[in-house]
């Protein structure tokens, strides 16, 4: 792994297209290359940073079944783009990529939008279990906010009609306090809060905010006897017999009743709708998805350092490709 905090840092990495060729492939391929179309056949490696493969007799590189395969942008322009992506803690627009590759904002958007394809992180999957908070927020801007021809009648609150309901779940970090000995005073002790885990967060699309929509989700990815924090929705009624469920209730102004409290997940509804408002200013609802992947990804990887996160979502571009026909297929 190559070390580098820094725009600059990483131009002295990657100087050139071979530099970028050769890094991905190491990266790739740990244990020597291996053919995508026969992971038993022999390679010959051909000229040009091409391979062949022996038993389909089929050409490849680097990029084959890749996010970057059939795109003409230099895998230079990509490593800076994939910087930008995961360390911009609000994001970046296609059209500020656009100006800082210098292409088109559509060639930048596509870009992005393989990028939010291949976002990928183990809290994507894995069954959260210990404090959990649960909670729902809307994507889609508030009404009283637009123009009057842009107005939507009855769309304020829980309304569907312009929104996109998303389900958080957070699982907490657990900390805990030890006493140590004082490193310069002596017969004195000092209490240190020592942290075991780092938050994680994931976030679904839902059609809608009802407990059966609700309920099966968090059977699926919370483990049960697990604590779960949540508001005094309605949804919840009924998991205490699976999870130890406590809530506030927002609605007489609890935030808070003694350690149970939803303000982590809310924090986190805070940045992303900062993001979207302040950098995206809209996503569609075909596209939500990829774009909360994105959010829960750099929220996700925050403790880990630049380059570690870059390398981390480099693993995760393999056998995965998007062409721009099913990107913009309608629904």
């Amino acid at each position: 792994m190559l070390n580098f905090s820094s725009i600059l840092e990483l131009f002295r990495a990657f100087p050139d297209e071979q530099s970028c060729i050769n890094y991905l492939e190491k990266l790739r391929w740990k244990n020597g290359v291996v053919s995508p179309f026969d992971s038993l056949s022999k390679v010959y490696k051909c000229s040009n940073n091409k391979y062949r493969c022996k038993n389909t007799g089929k050409y490849f590189n680097v990029r084959t079944k890749t996010i970057f395969e059939g795109s003409k942008i230099t895998l230079q322009n990509w490593f800076v783009a994939i910087y930008l992506y995961t360390s911009h803690k609000r994001g970046i627009s296609s059209y500020q990529l656009a100006k800082d590759l210098a292409i088109t904002q559509k060639s930048a958007w596509f870009v992005l939008q393989r990028l939010r394809y291949a976002t990928e992180h183990e809290a994507f999957l894995k069954e959260f279990e210990g404090i959990i908070q649960c909670d729902e927020t809307f994507i889609g801007g508030k009404n009283k906010n637009r123009h009057a021809d842009k107005k939507v009648p009855q769309s304020q609150g829980r309304s569907f009609k312009d929104k996109v309901p998303v389900l958080g779940i957070l699982e907490k970090e657990e900390s805990y306090i030890v006493e140590r000995p004082h490193k310069i005073i002596p017969n004195k002790t000092v209490f240190e809060k020592i942290v075991t885990k780092e938050t994680n967060v994931k976030t679904i699309t839902v059609t809608d905010t009802k407990a059966k929509t609700i309920q099966p989700l968090l059977h699926q990815h919370i483990k049960y006897g697990s604590h779960i924090m949540t508001d005094e929705w309605h949804a919840y009624k009924g998991i205490d017999k699976y999870f130890n469920h406590t809530f506030v209730d927002h609605a007489k102004k609890q935030y808070v009743d003694e350690d149970t409290t939803t303000n982590a997940i809310e924090c986190f509804w805070s940045h992303l709708k900062r993001s979207i408002t302040g950098v995206y200013y809209f996503t569609s609802k075909k596209h939500l998805q990829l774009y909360l992947n994105e959010m829960t990804f750099r929220y996700n990887t925050k403790q880990m350092k630049t380059d570690r996160r870059f390398d981390l979502f480099l693993e995760n571009t393999q056998q995965k490709r998007l062409t721009w026909q099913s990107l913009t297929l309608k629904e």
